[in-house]
């Protein structure tokens, strides 16, 4: 009876070797496409940031997936010298009251967060900006992460007037009302630039639960939250912490 040849040791390293470089050769590929992508992704950003920081945005991933869900909803853009002073200080004295002193991360904010646990949040106009015009939402660890990368980028190309612009545009204020003015017309049938101290520090209050809180129909917590908001906006203004994104 004829027997099979036996396969040597070295034809077996001859193909294990081959399979290897096969298999290296494929890994160099992946990396390679994901290297690519990442590029592709960072241009992409870049060119929008720019772009951004003049023109308006058409829309934004949540404002669109929110039109969808809804059947449409309410928006309308305004300059910044269409809105009402008081709105601008009371936004930014509810969210971000240092957002004049920080280049886009409040490590003061970010150590005490820390400290006190994950009850407390740390994000900042810029951050909230950032998550609202160009990201989901939702938390998640991947959003966070392109977050903290294009946070930068957009405090050093936009003015801190443009980012306070930005957000007030396109805040959620109640279910399918984005924008200060389509807010304003909502809940109080004036204009953005017509706000009242009280009107703006209620919208203002409203933002950490759109759908779950009113501006015309506030509710106890609504009210004392607005009342600090109040007294938060006048201390900015006359401690110059308004003064980044006031005329």
């Amino acid at each position: 009876m004829a027997t099979k040849p036996k396969r040597s040791g070295k034809t077996r390293k001859s193909t294990s070797s081959k399979r290897s470089k096969r298999g290296a050769s494929r890994l160099r590929r992946v990396i390679g496409w994901l290297k690519r992508g990442v590029i592709v992704v960072a241009a992409a950003f870049a060119v929008l940031i720019l772009v951004f920081g003049v023109l308006r945005p058409p829309t934004t991933p949540y404002i669109l997936a929110e039109a969808i869900r809804n059947g449409g909803v309410e928006r309308q853009w305004v300059r910044m010298g269409q809105i009402a002073p008081v709105m601008a200080r009371s936004v930014v004295a509810a969210e971000d009251a240092n957002f004049c002193l920080h280049w886009g991360f409040d490590m003061g904010a970010i150590r005490e967060a820390l400290e006190d646990g994950a009850g407390r949040g740390a994000s900042t106009l810029t951050q909230q900006t950032v998550k609202n015009v160009f990201l989901w939402h939702g938390r998640s660890w991947p959003r966070k992460a392109m977050e903290a990368l294009i946070t930068p980028a957009v405090e050093l190309v936009w003015t801190k007037r443009r980012i306070v612009e930005m957000y007030l545009n396109v805040a959620e204020f109640d279910r399918g009302v984005f924008g200060v003015e389509a807010a304003a017309q909502h809940y109080f049938g004036v204009s953005a630039a017509s706000l009242s101290p009280v009107q703006a520090a209620r919208l203002a209050a409203i933002l950490p639960d759109p759908k779950g809180r009113s501006a015309s129909r506030p509710s106890a917590f609504v009210q004392r939250r607005a009342a600090q908001i109040r007294d938060g906006a006048e201390t900015i203004r006359r401690d110059g912490r308004a003064a980044c994104f006031e005329d």
